[in-house]
C-alpha cells in the first residue's frame, strides 16, 4: 500500500521514559497507555443541552465522507511520529453523531487506523450511535467493520422528555435501536440522563428500569446540567428541585445496585469486566491522540506533556487538511496543570487512584500536594489509605469542591 506507514515491531517489555519538568529530570516511567479518538462532529439537530464539538448538517445534505475520511487519514498520519512504537488499547468513535457514517466508511476508517496504528489484541473499539440514525443493517455493519462496543445515546425512553430535550428520535426507536445493539453487540453501552425539565423519582426509575430490560453490560447516567453557550443556559427550562434531584439519584442507585452494577465513576454504572476502557483511560490520565474536527490530545513526550486541539468548525479543518494543517493550538503542560487535571480526572473514580499512580502520570512527587490533600482530609472530603486515595462520601456529594481545592491558584508546587 503505497504511502502508508507501517507500525514497527514491539518494543521491548517494560520500556521506560523519562520525564523532565523545568529542567530537572523528575523519574524514570513506564509510558501511559495510549487512546484514540476520532471525532465526527456532525449531527441532524443540535440539542439544546449539548455544548460539545457539534453541528447540524442541513436536511437533506449527506455527511462529507470521502473529503472527511481522507483528512481523518492524513490528520493520523501527521500525528504518528509523536507517538512511534507505542500500542493503542482503545479507539472512541465520538461526535456529534458518528452513526451518520455508513459501514463502509467506518470500515475505511478503521482499516486506514490499523494501517498506521498497532492495536492491541484486545483494543476495545467504541462507536457513538444515536437511535434517531438507526438503519435496518447498521449496527451489524458497524461490528463487522471491526467495532466491538457501541454507545446508545437514548436519554430517555418518554416521548415527552425527549422533546423536552430537542432528541430527533423517540421512544419506539430508542427501544428499537437497543435491541438491534443487543442482537449485534456483546458489549454495549447506554446513555441516560436524569433531572430533566419536570422529572420524578418514578420517571427517572422507569427509564432505568426500561434500559435494564436490555441486559447492557454498561450504563452512563448523566445529571442534565445547563452548560454556557448552550439554548438551555440561555432559556433555562423548570429542572427537578433539589429534594426530588436526591431522590432521583437515591432511587437509580438503589435499583441499579439491585441489579449487580457496580457504580465506579460519578456517572457510570457496569456490570463485572464491563468498564468503559477508554473512558477510564481519561480518569487516569492516560495519553490520548485525537483527531477530527475539534479533537483534543495529550501525549507525552520525552522531555514534557503537550496537549493539542484540532480546528473546530467542520469546514475550516477541511480547508486547513487540505494543506496538510490540523493542530489549531497546542501548549506544554505546567506542573500546576498536570496537578489539576490529573486530580479532576482521577477523583471521579469511586475508588480513586493509587497513590503511585499520580507521580508514574505526571511526573511529580506525591509530597507535592501534600498540604492540599490534607486540607481536603480535614474537610472530610477524602480518605486516604497505604493502597488508595479517594473521595469520601462526602467527598463525590461535594465533588466540584474537592476538585477545586486543585485549581492551579491553590496548587502550591514546589
Amino acid at each position: 500500500m503505497s504511502g502508508v506507514r507501517r507500525p514497527p515491531p514491539a518494543p521491548a517489555a517494560g520500556e521506560h521514559r523519562v520525564v523532565f519538568l523545568d529542567g530537572q529530570r523528575a523519574r524514570e516511567r513506564v509510558s501511559p497507555p495510549l487512546a484514540l479518538y476520532v471525532h465526527v462532529p456532525w449531527c441532524l439537530r443540535k440539542c439544546p443541552y449539548c455544548d460539545f464539538n457539534s453541528h447540524a448538517i442541513e436536511p437533506g445534505t449527506p455527511v462529507p465522507e470521502e473529503a472527511y475520511l481522507a483528512a481523518l487519514c492524513a490528520d493520523l498520519e501527521s500525528t504518528l511520529p509523536t507517538v512511534w512504537g507505542r500500542s493503542v488499547h482503545s479507539v472512541f468513535l465520538g461526535g456529534g453523531t458518528p452513526s451518520l457514517l455508513s459501514g463502509a466508511a467506518v470500515e475505511r476508517l478503521l482499516s486506514d487506523v490499523r494501517a498506521r496504528l498497532r492495536l492491541s489484541p484486545d483494543c476495545e473499539i467504541t462507536l457513538e450511535a444515536n437511535p434517531g440514525t438507526l438503519e435496518a443493517g447498521r449496527y451489524g455493519q458497524y461490528r463487522r467493520a471491526g467495532v466491538n462496543r457501541l454507545s446508545i445515546g437514548v436519554q430517555s425512553f418518554q416521548d415527552e422528555k425527549l422533546r423536552a430535550l430537542g432528541r430527533v428520535h423517540d421512544g419506539a426507536q430508542a427501544l428499537a435501536a437497543l435491541e438491534a445493539a443487543r442482537r449485534e453487540f456483546a458489549n454495549f453501552n447506554v446513555d441516560l440522563m436524569i433531572g430533566l425539565p419536570g422529572q420524578n423519582e418514578q420517571e427517572a426509575r422507569t427509564d432505568v428500569q426500561r434500559a435494564l430490560q436490555f441486559e447492557p453490560p454498561h450504563l452512563s447516567i448523566y445529571r442534565l446540567t445547563l452548560e454556557p453557550n448552550t439554548v438551555f443556559h440561555k432559556y433555562p427550562p423548570p429542572l427537578p428541585e433539589d429534594e426530588t434531584m436526591e431522590a432521583i439519584e437515591r432511587g437509580v442507585e438503589e435499583l441499579l445496585a439491585g441489579q449487580g452494577y457496580e457504580h465506579y465513576e460519578v456517572s457510570a454504572w457496569a456490570r463485572s469486566g464491563c468498564i468503559a476502557r477508554h473512558n477510564m483511560n481519561y480518569w487516569t490520565f492516560g495519553d490520548y491522540l485525537g483527531i477530527g474536527a475539534g479533537a483534543h490530545a495529550k501525549i507525552s513526550l520525552a522531555d514534557r506533556i503537550v496537549r493539542e486541539e484540532r480546528f473546530r468548525l467542520p469546514s475550516v479543518y477541511l480547508e486547513h487538511a487540505a494543506r496538510g494543517q490540523f493542530v489549531a493550538s497546542t501548549r506544554d503542560l505546567e506542573p500546576e496543570d498536570l496537578i489539576f487535571e490529573f486530580m479532576l480526572n482521577a477523583l471521579r473514580l469511586r475508588q480513586g487512584f493509587a497513590p503511585a499512580l499520580f507521580a508514574q502520570r505526571t511526573g511529580l512527587s506525591l509530597a507535592t500536594i501534600e498540604p492540599i490533600l490534607q486540607d481536603a482530609q480535614a474537610q472530610g472530603l477524602l480518605e486516604r489509605t497505604v493502597e488508595r486515595i479517594r473521595p469520601s462520601e462526602r467527598g463525590m456529594r461535594f465533588l466540584n469542591d474537592l476538585q477545586g481545592l486543585f485549581l492551579p491558584a491553590g496548587a502550591q508546587v514546589r
